[in-house]
């Protein structure tokens, strides 16, 4: 099946990923044996040259892992109004109870 995708469509043998109705086939495996029937989808991908694709949360952890450290930046002291407003934001303001939902830092209501 292989070599006739690679007439067709120029993909060379080791480029192509078939898939059975989702599942990964491997390169030796009979369609026969492997439960093929009438309306089954038989897919033919190219492996393509990309950054790193992640679905899952572990495919995510592995990916920052391998992503380089980058130091944190020194900024720049804050001065005048800045300098005395951040004391009182972290005794009273984030710490005063409120009644509405909690939001996240980055939430934009």
């Amino acid at each position: 099946m292989k070599v006739h995708v690679a007439s067709l469509e120029g993909i060379t043998l080791e480029d192509q990923i078939m898939l059975l109705a989702g599942p990964l086939l491997e390169d030796e495996v009979i369609l026969g044996h492997c439960g093929i029937e009438a309306q089954n989808t038989l897919e033919v991908a190219g492996c393509m040259l990309g950054g790193k694709v992640h679905v899952s949360l572990a495919h995510a952890r592995k990916v920052r892992g391998q992503t380089p450290k980058v130091a944190k930046q020194e900024k720049k002291k804050k001065t005048g109004w800045a300098k005395w407003q951040m004391p009182y934001n972290c005794r009273f303001v984030k710490v005063a109870p409120t009644f509405s939902k909690k939001k996240g830092p980055s939430a934009n209501s």
